[in-house]
């Protein structure tokens, strides 16, 4: 793989790169003092409530605070001197131990604070377990204690240096077909399964992490080391992770470091009385367009608390990875946002946080140094040079970047672009446009592109038809046109993906309209925050020649080992064919709206024999079946005029991808 700095466009930057990366290394050995990077972030082991041989033990940093109490079932709700907390001498932590007795499993709690010149509820920042009240909506932290601890039967599965990550996002709240919230039991019972089915390899979950508000989906976190229990308790998700496990699936989690929820009861906002205890005082602490909290990336202890929590779901619920959210919010002081990152230059101009960016690398550091397994994923839609490269070539350390780019594309084309004028150049280079030293993560729509006032890409398709066209019996022109491009769409970006491919739950079968969560302004209402899966089921409905493509075209792409680079074979732009080669495997595109093509040439390597794998106008792909199958190719010699070229000659349909294997001789 490419180096970082052979870039020659980032010569010029060459210092920067450097002393960003000497940076993080620097910093690392100031927190730990050459100790393992890893051992240091376990403030999760020391805050927050623990049980001991002797009882309880609770901790609290909280520089601000004058005096604090635990207040509880334990303490019918009053501030009692049996459980208030002193600073322990010299620091900014606060302790208390607590009677074996005094504290029971189950038992809620909160803290209460005072400050100069005011006081107030808090949940404490380590708490594992966070309830809501179903009268009063108010949250409170709750006992899980240790003697309950989950035992743990399947080993996280091992990440072969062949393995290619085929990514199910979803949200376990809406992944059942029932108006309501659906739990970890119910995703593990009902979802899983079809996720193995499928075909799928790694299972990203959402909104993991406690969120007070369902409709944020999950990036408004209030308490960092609590499981959402909205969903069912720790233990159930720990077995929905094992059950994964057993079956062979990694499973990720969307962490959110980017900002916290505003609230001050429920999260860290204002949690010692000062607004700058975790994040930037002022209007830097401030993310207007998300209306949150930024952290200060620089402070020891933010980065003790961030760092521990990295190791904290990877060691407590063997997660085996983090898709990082709004990495590009961090690492910029205005977010990003309306910037059209342009040229290099924007990356070195001072408009970047470059604690955001240490943050980044010692987070990556610390998640591989507890797991060599685990899969680190950004969302960052700057571009950023080294986001995704080795942190021994000055890189961030990330596995892989979101090609965020990937679905705007696709969805620009459907919506703005004649399908007779879609360019075929153009598609083979955005599919493939990436750094030389990074791997992305490519997909045609993950969840963002079906939240309110958007679509899913069928939908943005197929329209008003996808609500009465979708019969089998039924051919209506723009449901065909759809689930045409549906599938060639989501094979070119699967086949031509620069690391891993990503499908967000339920849009592998068309899944239609958008997502929104129940909510006032729509009546709280759950027809839009659930997956309709009777319709992938219904064999009267084309939803399932849809969803059983998919299941054919990621089976076959998982069955190439050897993950070669793509070689472009043909764009022909009037003709509408693009075609290329990635490793066993030649794909031959007709995007073109109306013709189809009798022998129709493709300029193979010497020497290869080739073998209709699939394609997808067969019938059970919802096609008209105008392929005949498992038909052999035998290159032939052809003079082009200029030179003597092996040629393979194709029937190739409007609106088809065919797919060849390799012969071997």
């Amino acid at each position: 793989m490419a180096k970082l700095l052979d870039d020659v466009y980032l010569k010029p930057f060459e210092n920067a790169i450097r002393g960003r990366a000497e940076n993080a290394f620097r910093r690392a050995n100031e927190l730990t003092l050459g100790k393992s990077l890893s051992e240091w972030a376990s403030a999760h082991h020391y805050f927050g409530l623990h049980q001991t041989k002797r009882g309880w033990v609770f901790r609290e940093w909280a520089p601000n605070a004058t005096s604090m109490w635990l207040v509880g079932d334990f303490s019918q709700w009053k501030i009692n001197p049996d459980f208030e907390l002193f600073r322990i001498h010299g620091t900014d932590i606060w302790e208390r131990e607590i009677s074996k007795d005094a504290i029971k499993d189950g038992d809620n709690y909160r803290l209460e604070m005072r400050w100069e010149g005011g006081h107030g509820e808090r949940i404490p920042a380590y708490a594992r377990y966070v309830v809501q009240d179903p009268v009063t909506n108010l949250f409170s932290a709750k006992v899980y204690a240790p003697q309950r601890q989950y035992k743990w039967k399947n080993s996280s599965p091992i990440k072969r240096p062949s393995f290619r990550p085929f990514i199910y996002e979803a949200h376990v709240g809406m992944a059942s077909e029932e108006g309501k919230v659906a739990s970890y039991t119910e995703f593990r019972d009902n979802i899983l399964p079809r996720i193995k089915k499928a075909g799928y390899n790694v299972v990203q979950l959402m909104a993991i992490m406690e969120h007070p508000y369902y409709g944020s989906f999950g990036y408004h976190v209030s308490s960092f080391f609590a499981a959402s229990s909205r969903f069912g308790t720790p233990d159930e998700l720990k077995s929905l992770i094992d059950t994964a496990h057993g079956m062979g699936l990694f499973v990720i989690m969307d962490i959110v470091h980017s900002h916290s929820v505003k609230n001050e009861r429920d999260g860290l906002s204002c949690f010692d009385g000062t607004d700058w205890q975790y994040f930037h005082s002022g209007a830097k602490g401030w993310h207007r367009a998300w209306d949150s909290r930024c952290f200060d990336y620089g402070k020891t202890n933010v980065l003790h608390f961030l760092l521990s929590n990295c190791k904290f779901w990877l060691e407590e619920y063997h997660f085996d990875g983090y898709r990082f959210d709004g990495v590009t919010s961090m690492l910029f002081w205005d977010h990003g946002l309306g910037d059209s990152f342009t040229h290099y230059g924007m990356y070195f101009d001072g408009s970047m946080d470059d604690d955001a960016w240490c943050y980044l690398q010692l987070a990556n550091r610390v998640i591989h140094e507890v797991n060599p397994n685990a899969i680190t994923i950004a969302e960052d839609v700057s571009g950023m040079p080294g986001c995704a490269a080795p942190i021994k070539d000055f890189g961030m350390g990330f596995d892989y970047r979101m090609a965020m780019g990937v679905p705007d594309f696709w969805f620009r084309l459907a919506e703005k672009v004649r399908d007779d004028n879609w360019p075929m150049g153009g598609i083979y280079y955005e599919l493939t446009n990436k750094r030389a030293e990074e791997k992305v993560v490519s997909y045609v729509e993950s969840h963002d592109q079906a939240l309110v006032g958007g679509k899913t890409f069928f939908f943005q398709l197929a329209d008003a038809a996808i609500y009465w066209g979708m019969a089998k019996h039924q051919n209506g022109l723009e449901v065909e046109r759809a689930i045409a491009l549906h599938k060639m769409a989501r094979l070119a970006t699967a086949a031509l993906s620069g690391g891993a491919y990503l499908n967000f739950m339920g849009n592998e079968f068309g899944h239609p309209e958008w997502i929104d969560f129940p909510r006032a302004e729509n009546g709280w209402d759950y027809s839009h925050a659930r997956r309709q899966w009777s319709l992938r089921d219904d064999p009267g409905l084309r939803f399932k020649p849809l969803a059983d493509f998919d299941e054919v075209m990621i089976s076959s792409l998982a069955s190439e080992r050897k993950r070669a680079r793509p070689i472009h074979l043909l764009s022909n732009e009037p003709d509408k064919i693009l075609a290329f080669i990635r490793g066993e495997l030649m794909f031959i595109f007709n995007f073109h709206p109306s013709n189809s093509y009798t022998e129709y040439g493709v300029i193979v390597p010497p020497a290869t024999k080739w073998k209709h794998l699939f394609d997808s106008d067969e019938e059970r792909f919802g096609g008209q079946g105008r392929i005949q199958k498992a038909q052999e190719y035998n290159p032939e010699l052809v003079n082009t005029g200029s030179e003597l070229v092996q040629q393979i000659k194709l029937y190739l349909p409007a609106r088809t991808v065919t797919v060849l294997k390799h012969i071997k001789k």
